[in-house]
């Protein structure tokens, strides 16, 4: 009895004290910086779909995300709970895209805490436009027979490869990665800093095959290269 009376004064204590990204009882908010704690309470809204539906509502309400919910879809890789990315608010996209809930709320937190400061700091201009390769595919990893099935398979990735700002200058990963002057540092900036938001986060430097794009995916604990 009384561990469990010291261990209930702790929790409080954290309650009460402890900053909401750094303490594992409060809710997870659209704000929090991703912190060990804060990817925690992420996974934990993959088994609390209405949870981590509201809060993509709290995003959508304060202008920072559009998108719908769509019916579950059936068949080799079947999907459920998923939404559809409309745009990042102000932010637009080349096109919609098919997310599961935490992809899309952690797109939502890297876009808005990491890539739209970014490109005022380092691009002087409003981010306005992500381009991006997809999330939703029914396939194995590189295609590969055999192979365990991709972060895709399951609407738990986004390829970004590129973006545009207010000024009509435009950046692609495939040309800027290697590049010089301020689209390198934005692209590289952005990429280490939006690691931590993802579960893995792969670039230019991984392999060939992501010469071209930014997988961001949910799956893993912070990989990043």
């Amino acid at each position: 009895m009384a561990g469990m009376a010291i261990m209930g004064a702790l929790a409080f204590w954290l309650y009460e004290r402890l900053p909401a990204q750094y303490n594992p009882f409060s809710p997870l908010s659209i704000d929090d910086p991703p912190t060990l704690v804060t990817r925690y309470k992420l996974r934990q809204l993959v088994n609390n779909p209405q949870q981590c539906l509201a809060l993509l509502e709290q995003a959508k309400t304060r202008g920072l995300l559009n998108f719908r919910s769509v019916p579950d879809i059936a068949g080799n890789c079947p999907l459920t709970d998923v939404v559809r990315v409309q745009s990042f608010g102000r932010v637009g996209l080349s096109s919609s895209f098919l997310a599961s809930c935490p992809l899309a709320l952690s797109s939502t937190r890297f876009v808005h805490q990491r890539a739209v400061p970014l490109a005022q700091a380092e691009m002087g201009s409003e981010l306005t436009r992500i381009n991006h390769l997809g999330s939703f595919a029914c396939r194995n990893i590189y295609n590969r027979e055999g192979a365990r099935r991709s972060e895709h398979a399951t609407a738990d990735a986004l390829d970004i490869s590129g973006f545009g700002f207010s000024n009509k200058q435009q950046i692609s990963v495939l040309k800027g990665w290697n590049g010089t002057g301020k689209e390198q540092a934005y692209l590289h900036t952005l990429f280490a800093n939006g690691c931590p938001f993802f579960g893995n986060a792969l670039g230019p430097e991984y392999n060939a095959a992501h010469a071209n794009h930014f997988h961001l995916g949910m799956r893993g604990y912070g990989l990043c290269r």
